[in-house]
């Protein structure tokens, strides 16, 4: 099943580092066949408030995912963000194309 790379990037210091690393990820992607499908973007908000940017990138399932994440060479640039932006990151499993709003309801449903 996918699994979904997020983050929630804010005051994000554009420079040299962040350039790096925005140079260097795709490489650090393709051996997991990870995929950017959300990176950041114009937003066209219609409730709230959402400050910063949004990035998702997609995984076959969650072991490509945490291939990458934990892969020598990701781990080698993470710094060049994490030292230039705050912001939240996580893995969070996709749905199949069956899925229903009503099936979160089921036994052991994960709502924390």
């Amino acid at each position: 099943m996918t699994c979904y790379a997020v983050g929630h990037l804010r005051n994000i210091a554009m420079g040299p580092d962040i350039v790096a690393y925005l140079e260097r990820i795709d490489a650090t992607l393709a051996p997991f066949r990870g995929q950017f499908i959300i990176h950041g973007g114009e937003k066209h908000m219609l409730e709230g408030q959402f400050r910063g940017d949004l990035i998702v990138i997609a995984f076959p399932d969650r072991e490509h995912a945490e291939g990458w994440y934990a892969s020598r060479d990701y781990k080698a640039l993470l710094s060049l963000r994490t030292d230039h932006s705050e912001g939240e990151v996580f893995l969070i499993q996709g749905v199949d194309a069956s899925h229903k709003a009503v099936d979160v309801l089921g036994a052991g449903a994960d709502r924390a």
